[in-house]
This record gives structure tokens, C-alpha cells and sequence, in this order.
């Protein structure tokens, strides 16, 4: 199979391997898996934290989504960073990390893998020069978002790769905000991509998990013995609804990347509106990179409105459609203020630094009508000019 969406209908669902003929993999709840003597204790599934039916379908699935030999499938996107971290890291080892990164993920960096000896040190990677100059002697990791949260800044994955590999670190990349359908950064020579299946991936805002694709067998082999170990891991039924989100992950990412477009632009041309982040504008200082390693620009912008603080407040307060909530990627358009909801853990001096700014507003764009999004933000807009 070559085409996504044949890949994200069929891959792990093929009928003739189940034994009914089953057109939709079946969710396989047991825990435990009898043996008839105890020469056959360690064969095939014994106990579903260590291997389960559904679970292996689904990474099958998300593998082949990256174009990657393997796929591990966990109980959270942080769960899916914490194995990594653990798997490959050990006291005294150094990171270099994308300044720009999800507040969980830099609290989980700071806070408690911070506690175990891994350093970490934060550079604004999109100009390689800054990473190349952060490498150390103990440098084993660079990670980057590409899109970043919240301010949609890029990082070139191809050049990345080459400065982490000639220093003999590896590159992984969150590809959360820009899917598979869209970017592939195996392809660009990353060593591991992260996901938090929660968002695009399921889809639906109706189940948490994370997921990890490489193509290396050692890399693989020690992330499974901690993906065992630690047993972060996905149970049977969210596999089996991520699998059930992926089937249209195709149609919804088209639509969620129109959607987004049309309201960044509309959102350029609003007078109380100071700046728009979105990769698909013109305006966008990296548009041409975003052209080059994408193949689309997603459904995620950013956008700081005039007024601070206070006008970030009453405007998401004053939304009908766009829910006032933490989270994206589901087919609800969701609407949130990074410095007090999904960045509050991260200093108001390095937020600031890094340029969320109190009147940053993130919006996921989901696939409603365009005309009811763009009605209930004009509305806020009237609303906050009153």
C-alpha cells in the first residue's frame, strides 16, 4: 500500500487476519492469554501490558502513517516522552531543546527528568547556528517541535539532523501539530518522532495517548523494554478509537488545514488584531521552509490581539463555537490563552523571552462550517469593541 489514506484505512484491519473475516479490527479487552503446558508460557501474547492484539494493530497502523519499521503505542504524549527520555538518557547526559515547546513538555524536562541528572539547555532552533554552538561533549539528544506550540516557529528537520548526527546525538521531532499527513521527519533523517495521538491522530477529543516511530531495531528494541517495564501503555479500547480516528485523519486534516488558512487571513486583515502565527501565510518569516519540508501547513495558529491581557480574556470568554478549552486537533475548533492555561507553567520571564506574550491567543481550528467560525469571531470582535 502506498497511498495515506489506503494506509490508514487498511493497515493492521486486513480481514483475513483476524479470524472471522473482520472488516474493523475487534477490541481484544483481556488482560491475561491461557496457555495449554508451560513450554508455551512465553509465546505469543501472555499479558496485555507487555503485547495485546489491538494495541499491536494500532501500531502497525501508525508506523506505516510515518513510513516507519516500528511504532510503540502509549498512555499519553508525555508517557511517550518520559519512555524516550528514560530508554535512551542516563545522569549527566545533555539535551539541546527547541526554546519553543509545549509547557508539558518542558515542565516533565525541567521538573522531573531534571531530577535525575539529564540536563537540558533551550535555543531558539531555527537558525541551526544556535544549536550547533549548544552542542556539548555529552550532548546524546536534540528535540525539537516543528511547528512549535504556541508560536508556530520552524525548524529546519534535514539540517538539524546533520549537525546532531555529526556530533553523534540523536534528533527526535514532535510532529503533533503537523501529523503525518503532512510532514514526514523520518524522511528528513530524525531519529524518532513523538506524537500525542490525543490531538490529530485520534482526532475526536475523546481519548489520551502518545506514540514514538523509529527505524532503528536497537532504538526500538530498548524502547519496547521500557514501554513493558514502565508500562505506560495504551489499553485496548483507545487503541482501538485512535485506530478508528486515523481512518479519516486524511479528510480531516484537509479540511482543518482550509479552515486555518481562511481564518489567518482573516485574522491579518482584522484591525484589532496585531500579528498572526501560521505557517501557511506569506507573512510567515519561515513560509518558505514550511513549503519546502511540508506538504501542507496544518490546522494550529496563533495570533496576538490588541489590548493585553485583559482583551485575550473577554474576547475567548465572549465565543460561542470556539470552546474555551486546553488541548487540539479534535474536530471542534478550540480556543485558549497559552500564558494562563497551556504555558502557565512555564516562568512569565521565559515565556516572555521566547515571545508568548500575555495577548496571545492559540486557536485549534476544527471543521465546522467556515462561515459559522468566521460569524462567531466577528461577534467577538463586536463584543470586545463595545
Amino acid at each position: 500500500m502506498k497511498g495515506f489514506s489506503t494506509k490508514a484505512i487498511h493497515v493492521g484491519e486486513e480481514p483475513g487476519s483476524t479470524l472471522h473475516g473482520d472488516v474493523v479490527s475487534p477490541i481484544h479487552l483481556s488482560t491475561t492469554f491461557a496457555k495449554t503446558r508451560i513450554a508455551d508460557v512465553d509465546k505469543g501474547y501472555v499479558y496485555s501490558r507487555t503485547g495485546n492484539p489491538t494495541r499491536d494493530r494500532l501500531e502497525e497502523k501508525l508506523a506505516a502513517l510515518e513510513n516507519a519499521r516500528y511504532a510503540l503505542a502509549f498512555s499519553s504524549g508525555l508517557a511517550a516522552e518520559a519512555t524516550v527520555l528514560l530508554a535512551l538518557l542516563r545522569e549527566g547526559d545533555h539535551v539541546v531543546a527547541f526554546d519553543d515547546l509545549y509547557g508539558g513538555t518542558r515542565r516533565l524536562f525541567d521538573r522531573v527528568m531534571g531530577r535525575f541528572g539529564i540536563r537540558f539547555t533551550y535555543v531558539d532552533a531555527r537558525d541551526p547556528g544556535n544549536v550547533a554552538k549548544a552542542l556539548e561533549r555529552g550532548t546524546r539528544m536534540l528535540w525539537i517541535e516543528t511547528p512549535t506550540n504556541p508560536l508556530m516557529k520552524l525548524a529546519d528537520i534535514k539540517a538539524l539532523a546533520e549537525i546532531a548526527h555529526s556530533h553523534g546525538a540523536l534528533l527526535v521531532v514532535d510532529n503533533t501539530f503537523a501529523t503525518p499527513y503532512f510532514q514526514n521527519p523520518l524522511e528528513l533523517g530524525a531519529d524518532i518522532v513523538v506524537h500525542s495521538v490525543t490531538k490529530y491522530i485520534a482526532g475526536h477529543s475523546d481519548v489520551v495517548g502518545g506514540a514514538v516511530m523509529v527505524n532503528d531495531e536497537e532504538i526500538h528494541s530498548k524502547l519496547r523494554f521500557h514501554q513493558n517495564a514502565v508500562g505506560a501503555v495504551l489499553s485496548p479500547f483507545d487503541s482501538w478509537l485512535v485506530m478508528r480516528g486515523i481512518k479519516t485523519l486524511a479528510v480531516r486534516m484537509e479540511r482543518h488545514e482550509r479552515n486555518a488558512m481562511a481564518i489567518a487571513r482573516y485574522l491579518e486583515d482584522h484591525p484589532m488584531v496585531e500579528r498572526v502565527y501560521y505557517p501557511g501565510l506569506q507573512s510567515h518569516p519561515q513560509h518558505g521552509l514550511a513549503r519546502r519540508q511540508m506538504r501542507g501547513y496544518g490546522g494550529m495558529l496563533s495570533f496576538e490581539i490588541r489590548g493585553g491581557l485583559d482583551a485575550a480574556v473577554r474576547f475567548v470568554e465572549s465565543l460561542r463555537i470556539f470552546a474555551l478549552a486546553e488541548s487540539l486537533g479534535g474536530v471542534e475548533s478550540l480556543i485558549e490563552i497559552p500564558a494562563l492555561m497551556t504555558h502557565a507553567s512555564i516562568p512569565r520571564e521565559e515565556r516572555e523571552r521566547i515571545g508568548i506574550k500575555d495577548s496571545l491567543i492559540r486557536v485549534s481550528v476544527g471543521i465546522e462550517d467556515l462561515e459559522d467560525l468566521i460569524e462567531d469571531l466577528d461577534q467577538g470582535f463586536r463584543r470586545l469593541g463595545e
